[in-house]
């Protein structure tokens, strides 16, 4: 706007300088007429041109005349800076009524957008875990008995909410066709089907709860609380918050049941195999001391049925003597080797693990524990040196484990990460890569693909709930700085 007030004063100073040298012109050549007619008065013989020079003076006053019209024709919307300052002032109320109604009109689609949002993500539960948040643990049960009993008392104390019509009450007594008997009649059916709407909705969420979608189906109870409530507004009806408060409690019983039970079922899992291997050393190492001892009997008896014997026989007996002897070394060999094995021995546990959060995808890690439970070493390895815990994809038992560990390895020697430290057993390699050299190298071995990575994806949760809170701070302060 500066800019152009500034060429507006350039060409209104040339105008006027213009308008000056016409004048100044104009005024020299009046002079210059006048001396001519003075001149023309004093000499007759001048006359004649005088006059011819008049005339053409006139002539060229007309034509400057025009052409000073039309210059101020052509600026006169410049000239006339108040009008333009107007027209301008006009444009910019007119700009701002217009941002004032996309204001109001963004605020309230905002209010929808956000509202649907959470509605939606009660019943999606793609989108539920990055909308409803992280569940927390409402209970510190030690084992899943404690959490199954904690639920059947919970369902007991609905039933006696049901039996003592308190779970959906009334507020209204309801009179139909003058009769209160018949209103009761109907106020029982609507407590009934409010009931059974509610319950199907709750078994439905009771049901589906997962640990990414806790907080999601806490949500959808209450939701549905709510939805009854509003359609039996008219009739008075609504849904006691204490039985709401019984369900929802089923509902954490119910999800913190099934992860104390998975994990219940990892630790069997693991234990039951921990204690197949330990048997099985020790069935080796007893069937060798029974060998060892079944020789030892054997060779006994034949040095005292040798001791009674002389003669060509006894050339026998020795022979005899001999390779027993021989076979109880041997005997007596595999216990040693049976005892080592059962005390320390090349066995142990190959494990495949991988840590989205701190490493990336397709990065895996491929490592070798002798402890009694690995799943120890695991853990150690996701300690406070790493930002998020490791998925395990594998943990497989070999009698010789260091084998199994160098085989895998040469597998993915050309993906190592890093290759001047070789205990730094990481591998830039997918999970279905690692599966198939394991199906290769050992067959019966399970294999998991799922990367769970739940506290990566938990942080990621909050992040998004962070960004989601900024964003809605921030739509509330745009709009007064456009």
């Amino acid at each position: 706007m500066e800019k152009n007030y500034m060429l507006i004063i350039i060409a209104l100073i040339l105008a006027l300088l213009f308008v000056v040298w016409f004048i100044y012109k104009y005024l020299r050549e009046r002079k210059q007429h006048r001396a001519v007619v003075v001149e023309l008065n004093n000499k007759s013989e001048l006359a004649e041109k005088a006059l011819t020079i008049g005339r053409q003076l006139l002539l060229e006053k007309k034509e400057l005349t025009a052409r000073l019209n039309a210059v101020e024709a052509r600026f006169q919307p410049v000239l006339d800076l108040d009008k333009e300052v107007a027209g301008l002032r006009a444009q910019i109320n007119a700009y701002q009524s217009n941002i004032d109604e996309l204001r109001a009109s963004y605020a309230d689609k905002k209010i929808i957008y956000d509202r649907l949002i959470k509605e939606v993500a009660i019943f999606d539960e793609k989108i539920a875990f990055a909308e409803m948040g992280v569940y927390e643990p409402h209970f510190e049960f030690t084992d899943s008995d404690e959490y199954k009993t904690a639920i059947l008392l919970t369902r007991d104390a609905q039933k006696r909410l049901v039996t003592d019509k308190t779970a959906v009450i009334c507020t209204t007594q309801w009179v139909v066709e003058g009769s209160a008997a018949k209103g009761q009649t109907m106020t029982n059916r609507n407590i009934r089907l409010s009931l059974r709407a509610f319950n199907n909705e709750c078994d439905a969420a009771i049901a589906n709860i997962r640990w990414n979608n806790a907080n999601a189906m806490e949500k959808r109870i209450v939701n549905a609380q709510e939805q009854i409530d509003k359609l039996n507004a008219s009739n008075k009806t609504y849904v006691s918050n204490e039985y709401l408060k019984l369900k929802s409690k089923e509902l954490y019983l119910t999800h913190e049941h099934r992860e104390k039970v998975k994990g219940e079922r990892d630790e069997r899992a693991e234990a039951a195999r921990l204690l197949r291997d330990e048997q099985k050393l020790i069935r080796d190492l007893e069937k060798a001391q029974e060998e060892e001892e079944r020789y030892q009997r054997l060779l006994a008896k034949a040095q005292a049925e040798a001791d009674s014997i002389v003669g060509p026989q006894l050339d026998v007996f020795t022979d005899q003597i001999e390779i027993l002897e021989r076979d109880l070394a041997a005997a007596h060999a595999r216990v040693v080797r049976a005892q080592a094995m059962a005390e320390k021995t090349r066995s142990g546990y190959v494990y495949i693990i991988s840590n989205v959060g701190s490493f990336g995808d397709d990065v895996v890690k491929i490592g070798l524990t002798r402890r009694l439970d690995p799943a120890d070493r695991v853990r150690e390895l996701g300690d406070a040196s790493v930002p998020f815990t490791f998925d395990t994809h594998a943990i497989i038992y070999s009698d010789d484990a260091p084998a199994l560990e160098y085989a895998l390895h040469n597998e993915f020697e050309a993906v190592r990460v890093n290759v001047q430290n070789y205990r730094k057993e990481f591998f830039r390699a997918s999970i279905e890569e690692v599966e198939a050299a394991v199906k290769r190298l050992a067959p019966d071995a399970p294999f998991f693909k799922d990367v769970e990575a739940q506290d990566y994806r938990e942080t990621l949760a909050r992040r998004h709930q962070a960004l989601m809170a900024a964003d809605a701070i921030q739509s509330t302060i745009l709009p007064d700085h456009i």
